[in-house]
């Protein structure tokens, strides 16, 4: 089975539009009808979004003058192996760690509490 990823290109879409501010994405989306809060604008460009709104790539494309192709690639990540469980190959842990970050996995934040005093 073939894996295929993509890669988000929107920072640098930006940046070759000379916009190197988040926030004045904002008003410009908010003009084509999209409202988004400050820090949803923040993570579409920051982060690789797992789902994207036809209506909101459609409003990044009139913005830059641009195409899906400029603001998405598609990568192929190979073909996907079988864990073998002995530590070698595709079941190494350099393997895996390879793989969750070719597929922008990201490990859950910890939170850290303050012990209670009792």
């Amino acid at each position: 089975m073939k894996v295929i990823g993509y890669e988000w290109k929107l920072r640098q879409v930006t940046a070759a539009a000379g916009m190197f501010s988040t926030t004045k994405l904002i008003p410009e989306l908010e003009a084509r009808g999209i409202h988004l809060s400050a820090s949803q604008v923040y993570r579409l460009a920051a982060e690789k979004p797992e789902r994207l709104s036809l209506h909101v790539l459609a409003a990044l494309m009139d913005i830059f003058g641009c195409t899906a192709n400029d603001l998405i690639t598609r990568v192929d990540l190979g073909a996907a192996t079988a864990r073998t469980g002995t530590g070698t190959d595709a079941g190494s842990p350099e393997a895996s760690a390879d793989a969750l970050r070719a597929s922008g996995a990201r490990p859950k934040r910890a939170r850290i509490v303050p012990p209670s005093d009792e």
